[in-house]
């Protein structure tokens, strides 16, 4: 639209006779299907359509011929771009973008256009002829060549590009540009300000320059290209960057701190760079005009949170838009203060990937409102908090969901029914809540699920047989009132088995003793009863204590908790928990004997028998458990002597023979002489000895120790090799001492005269102190007067 003066200016401009007799000759190439020149008629062609001149000289300075773009089809074409137009002398605008002029008869006529400072051909099909001739417009500022046929541009044809010394703006994005040195061509220009070269199909970056000329660049394009190296040093010289586009690559590497030397970016995008692999970068807090960013599959991780904390160091902040989706990022506020409602604008966060809210004192109730926009979540843990209420449905919307940890609330309800609908779902913990109900069969849909925590619940009925279908790696359901047999169908990749505190009856499966990657099996205070099963010998992690390895197999962002009952106390682990091997039997019905295939299990740092109703004696390879910590026997039928062999359990922390039918001398030696509180012996009438204050038959009445004759140890069972290894000990000792004495006097002269002279002191100092005793002495006697 023109204002009316301007339409009064233009009217009163009569163009010059030649130029419009040059633009009439152009017009009979032209096939004008849009009828875009039929205006092209009368004396003034300054009125003509895509015709403006210079409002004094009437000379003709502009001309748009650009053609409408229909669904990116070349709507026009110029059968013949002709030789007239270097008659339009005073030309410094030419735009032809969206024309098909891919016949031109004489391509140097572009070349002649001498004061052309405009010139689009953007999307344009033309000869790569033409290409050589702009070289010579040496006033040119702005050159468009965009999303043209695309043609290639080989090193031997893009030499006329340093020419342009005047260029501002060059727009090559979409032509084929491999194998030329666009780089060298383009640092020869000091005056540009915008460069795009998006989808040019450049795979080289050179990682360093000799120079940078470029250095007024503004705008930097270089999208969609297919380089994979990594982000370039030079760029960091460009220091007058508003706008950096590197996305849709292949870039490598990490994103680098020299960012900071970009001080006047607005607009960053690197994102569609998958192989960047790198942590949030505090750097981009430092660009303080920065109004957006974009690192969207760029395969980056960090938190979020101290991402966003990283910006507060710029006063005033310019940051509009960010874009971190398709990334490896959470949320993490855990372990903060914060005790009050979540609030419902974290459910907006659609692209977020990790959220963590836990150990905190959130309160009040999950709600819809608050989780139903997360549908790119795949971790969340709102565990450790206040929160009430039920488990929200909208969880179902988290199709990527992978951890699910809403462990230590206030939770009540029944377990919802949609887990078929998460089948990404790879670790749920839901313990310590008050949940009620049966587990649902439909948790047997997930068919990525390693880690199952539902303990510390109210949960009731059998544990449902679709878990088969489950990869567990772990199952924790203790202390709930679940019932029913032990399941057999517990595959044989198990773990962590933990269902203590239930009320489960039946025997002890043969078939679990195939899962030989378990390394915690607790079934303690249950209704369990039968035999200890004799095949435990097959526990082959147990056996030989390698649960590490199978554990850094595990791909998972999630560090599991779980309470063991271990040195006689209840300790929680979670990032040693992998170092953790315990078997806890305790708290049922169990009888028979204790096998003694469980003596094979050296690796073994917890055994827990106790509170059933075993009876004969203890294994005789009892010693051979070198790495038990814990041993509790108590509360059983066990009967016969305590084991000398017990001595060779070197890690023993934690004892408890107690209330069994043991007999004998309690054995002493190694660590056994460091567990003397005699409680782990109480309840055994037959047994003797220390620490108990029974007195085995033949012991000395006297408190006195007595080397004298042999002890009554000899009598009854002692152990002679202790007594023979502790003199030999004394007598090694008093070797060493003498001759660390003796052997000095007989080297050093001096110290032999000093130590002369001590024992001649020490002598006369005898003499008189015997003196004045036998004085005392007759005195008392009456044998010699005062």
């Amino acid at each position: 639209m023109h204002s009316c003066s301007e339409d009064q200016s233009r009217a009163k401009i009569k163009c010059v006779y030649t130029e419009r007799e040059a633009l009439l000759s152009f017009k009979k190439g032209v096939t004008d299907h849009s009828s875009r020149l039929s205006s092209w008629v009368g004396e003034d062609c300054c009125q003509w359509r895509g015709v403006e001149c210079n409002n004094q000289s009437g000379h003709v300075t502009k001309l748009d011929l650009s053609c409408e773009r229909k669904t990116y089809i070349l709507s026009c074409s110029f059968a013949e771009i002709s030789f007239s137009l270097i008659h339009l002398k005073y030309l410094n605008y030419l735009d032809l973008s969206w024309n098909n002029t891919a016949h031109i008869r004489i391509p140097g006529v572009f070349g002649m256009l001498e004061n052309l400072m405009y010139l689009s051909l953007s999307s344009a099909s033309f000869p790569a002829e033409i290409l050589p001739h702009l070289g010579n417009l040496w006033s040119l500022m702005h050159l468009d060549l965009h999303h043209s046929n695309n043609v290639n541009i080989q090193d031997e044809n893009f030499n006329w590009l340093p020419r342009l010394s005047s260029l501002k703006y060059l727009d090559m994005g979409g032509r084929n540009l491999a194998g030329a040195n666009w780089l060298h061509a383009v640092n020869m220009l000091p005056s540009l300000h915008e460069l795009h070269l998006s989808e040019c199909e450049l795979d080289r970056l050179p990682p360093s320059l000799p120079f940078v000329n470029f250095t007024s660049l503004f705008v930097l394009d270089l999208s969609k290209n297919q380089f994979n190296s990594s982000i370039p040093q030079w760029l960091f010289n460009l220091t007058s960057l508003t706008i950096l586009d590197l996305s849709s690559n292949s870039l490598q590497g990490t994103i680098p701190y020299n960012f900071v030397n970009l001080r006047n970016l607005e607009h960053l995008d690197l994102s569609e760079n998958p192989n960047i692999k790198s942590i949030l970068p505090s750097v981009f807090g430092n660009l303080c005009k920065l109004k957006t960013l974009s690192l969207k599959s760029t395969n980056i991780g960090g938190n979020i949170d101290g991402f966003l904390d990283n910006f507060s160091t710029c006063l005033n902040n310019s940051l509009e838009s960010l874009d971190l989706s398709l990334n490896k990022l959470h949320l993490d506020l855990s372990f903060n203060e914060m005790n009050e409602t979540i609030p419902a604008s974290l459910g907006q966060l659609s692209e977020l990937v990790i959220m963590d809210l836990s150990a905190n004192s959130w309160r009040g109730v999950i709600t819809e409102t608050q989780l139903t926009n997360l549908t790119s979540l795949q971790i969340l843990d709102l565990s450790e908090n206040l929160l009430s209420g039920k488990i929200p449905l909208s969880i179902r919307k988290m199709e990527d969901l992978s951890i699910l940890d809403l462990k230590s609330n206030q939770l009540s309800g029944e377990l919802p029914n949609y887990w078929n609908e998460l089948q990404k779902l790879k670790v749920v913990d839901i313990s310590y809540n008050h949940l009620h109900g049966k587990i649902p069969r439909s948790m047997g849909f997930l068919s990525s699920l390693s880690i199952l925590v539902l303990s510390n619940n109210h949960l009731y009925g059998e544990i449902p047989s679709t878990l088969h279908y489950c990869p567990l790696w772990s199952l924790d359901l203790g202390g709930n009132h679940l019932s029913g047999n032990l399941p057999s169908w517990i595959g044989p990749d198990i773990l962590i088995l933990r269902l203590r505190s239930n009320l489960f009856h039946g025997i002890i499966p043969r078939e679990w003793c195939v899962f030989s990657f378990l390394h915690i099996l607790d079934i303690a205070q249950n209704n369990l009863f039968g035999d200890i099963p004799n095949c435990l010998n097959n526990l082959t992690n147990l056996v030989y204590s390698n649960n590490i390895d199978q554990y850094n197999s595990l791909d998972l962002i999630y560090i599991e908790k779980a309470i063991i009952v271990t040195k006689g106390r209840e300790l929680q682990y979670d990032t040693t928990l992998k170092y953790v091997n315990t078997i806890d039997l305790s708290g049922n019905n169990l009888i028979g004997i204790i096998p003694n295939e469980i003596t094979s299990l050296k690796g073994l740092g917890t055994l827990n028998l106790s509170m059933n109703h075993l009876t004969g004696k203890i294994p005789d390879d009892i010693g051979n458990l070198r790495w038990l910590e814990t041993l509790d026997l108590s509360n059983n039928n066990i009967s016969g002597p305590i084991l000398k062999s017990m001595s060779s359990l070197t890690s023993l922390a934690h004892l408890n023979l107690s209330f069994n039918n043991l007999a004998g001398r309690i054995p002493s030696g190694n660590q056994l002489q460091t567990l003397n509180d005699a409680s782990i012996y109480e309840g055994n009438p037959s047994l003797c000895g220390s620490p108990l204050l029974t007195k085995c038959p033949g012991d000395e009445t006297s408190d006195e120790p007595n080397f004298i004759g042999g002890s009554s140890e000899d009598k009854y069972g002692g152990d002679d090799f202790e007594r023979l290894w502790f003199y030999v000990c004394v007598g090694f000792g008093f070797v060493v001492g003498f001759w660390s004495v003796c052997g000095t006097l007989l080297v050093k002269k001096s110290w032999r005269h000093w130590y002369f002279r001590f024992c001649d002191d020490i002598k006369d100092r005898i003499a008189l102190i015997i003196a004045s005793k036998v004085v005392r002495w007759k005195r008392k006697l009456g044998l010699e007067k005062n």
